[in-house]
């Protein structure tokens, strides 16, 4: 697979996305920066699988000891983003394809049963703040904002949990949603930003109804799509085609 040159940068804390600022002193919270910086990094998928983060690098973009790097890096190994190796250091992980399939199946279980829940108790207000979202997701895939559009795709399922006033829930949503990020960059998939768009806009449809079994369907063909368009059953080369005798 292609790899794309690196991108990381030091990144202020906005509004949607849910954070993860553990403690209140300086030190946990540039650990929390980094752990966020490289979260957002691979949400947008400007850091791709495989890719090396030295200790050394990050902790020069970021003005912090080794030692602080290297309480992020193992946080976000806790979390399955970055894989540690004696000798090797850490790298952004490469899911397999079992981990894959786990992710997706674990998304279509929580979230058809929030939705479900959510339909329960929209308010008005919260279907103009859905409609407010599709607007910013649809400006960014027009003017083809990739990291922007990425980030907003993600962040829609989020706010669905967030909808519900928990913030566990959210999280978890989150922690998945960043895993099916790597996931998507590891398998190549080919689900168009404008598909999942549309898609999104149906169940906020459907949640403004309020019809509960129509935008669970809805989000477990959502997610069925976003699956069914990985690479995760690519072809076995067949050794006799790819070995024959030449000439």
């Amino acid at each position: 697979m292609p790899r794309s040159r690196a991108s990381l940068r030091v990144i202020e804390t906005g509004p949607i996305q849910a954070r993860r600022e553990r403690g209140a002193g300086a030190g946990s919270g540039a650990t929390s920066r980094i752990v966020e910086s490289i979260t957002t990094a691979i949400v947008e998928r400007r850091l791709m699988p495989g890719t090396k983060l030295a200790e050394q690098k990050i902790a020069d973009i970021f003005k912090v000891s080794r030692t602080l790097v290297r309480q992020a890096l193992n946080q976000l190994s806790r979390d399955r983003l970055v894989t540690l190796e004696p000798a090797r250091g850490a790298s952004v992980s490469m899911p397999s394809v079992e981990e894959a399939r786990q992710v997706f199946e674990v998304r279509q279980m929580i979230e058809a049963a929030t939705i479900r829940q959510l339909c329960k108790v929209v308010t008005d207000a919260q279907i103009a703040q859905l409609r407010a979202h599709m607007r910013e997701e649809r400006d960014a895939v027009a003017r083809t904002d990739v990291s922007g559009r990425t980030r907003l795709l993600a962040d829609f399922h989020v706010v669905l949990a967030r909808m519900l006033g928990n913030e566990v829930l959210a999280q978890l949503l989150q922690d998945l949603l960043t895993r099916s990020s790597l996931i998507s960059l590891m398998y190549q998939s080919s689900h168009s930003a404008q598909a999942s768009q549309a898609e999104h806009e149906a169940i906020v449809e459907a949640l403004e109804k309020r019809d509960a079994r129509a935008a669970a369907r809805l989000m477990e063909q959502h997610i069925a799509s976003v699956e069914r368009n990985l690479r995760l059953d690519p072809r076995a080369p067949d050794l006799a085609a790819v070995l024959g005798a030449q000439g």
